[in-house]
């Protein structure tokens, strides 16, 4: 009989929470100081149960382990993002936005494989680069609602004109490169310990509308919490993908 992923990953809790229960009951020295308490919400444990999730068939289960083991650090992990960062300028309260948050990782849930690295780290970006796309949509909308106090003369209208028709030109060929990079990654990528972290790059750049919203810094920042690797490496790759973007970019302008 075939055990389905949710029941077997039940199963290994069980043992853990017996093994636990058993430690405890053995004598141990007295420690001095107040007990440490666990502070971290998002274990490995829902790692796991994210992997049962994704691979398990029946919804019932699927639905159980969700509520159970995925749904608490979720929440709790959208929180910490909301108020870390002062996500503040949705119109909505900060329960509602980690709920908005949370509905958009479900769909990205099943992408999730362990070879993108921890399952932490991965949401962690997903759902950081969904809080600064629509921060920044609540505050540019707030600030259009904002009474005009000032006309300034000196504005270049026709420039303003091509750049937005350029970054709109910009936009489109980067959901091109992305799909292309991700098609074609093992022969862009020379080296196989590589192609992790191009993946890592792409990922956050699927998730990001506004790619002006970050810096090279927060970039590196964000692949190293994917993928545990040194800067060079990061660098090394985005190298790489900027040339092949610039190469691309050149074809796709000259199109008729």
């Amino acid at each position: 009989m075939i055990i389905s992923p949710v029941s077997e990953f039940y199963k290994k809790i069980e043992i853990k929470k017996i093994k636990a229960a058993e430690e405890a009951m053995k004598p141990k020295a007295p420690k001095r100081g107040r007990p440490r308490k666990n502070k971290l919400y998002f274990t490995q444990d829902t790692e796991d149960a994210i992997i049962a999730y994704n691979i398990e068939v029946d919804q019932q289960l699927r639905n159980k382990v969700f509520n159970e083991y995925i749904h608490k650090p979720l929440l709790k992990m959208t929180e910490s993002l909301v108020h870390r960062y002062k996500f503040y300028h949705f119109d909505t309260s900060t329960k509602d936005v980690q709920y908005e948050v949370i509905s958009f990782i479900l769909e990205k849930l099943p992408k999730y494989t362990q070879d993108k690295g921890r399952a932490f780290s991965y949401f962690s970006i997903v759902a950081k680069n969904y809080l600064i796309q629509n921060n920044y949509k609540h505050y540019n909308r707030k600030k259009a609602k904002a009474p005009v106090l000032a006309i300034d003369n000196q504005r270049d209208v026709v420039r303003e004109l091509v750049k937005k028709d350029y970054r709109e030109e910009v936009q489109d060929f980067f959901k091109i490169f992305i799909e292309h990079c991700d098609n074609n990654i093992e022969s862009i990528i020379k080296y196989k310990r590589d192609i992790p972290i191009a993946f890592a790059v792409l990922e956050i750049f699927k998730n990001c509308e506004n790619i002006e919203t970050y810096n090279k810094k927060a970039l590196y920042i964000m692949v190293r919490e994917m993928v545990k690797v040194k800067t060079q490496y990061i660098t090394r790759v985005v190298n790489i993908l900027k040339i092949e973007y610039k190469r691309l970019f050149k074809i796709y302008q000259k199109r008729e």
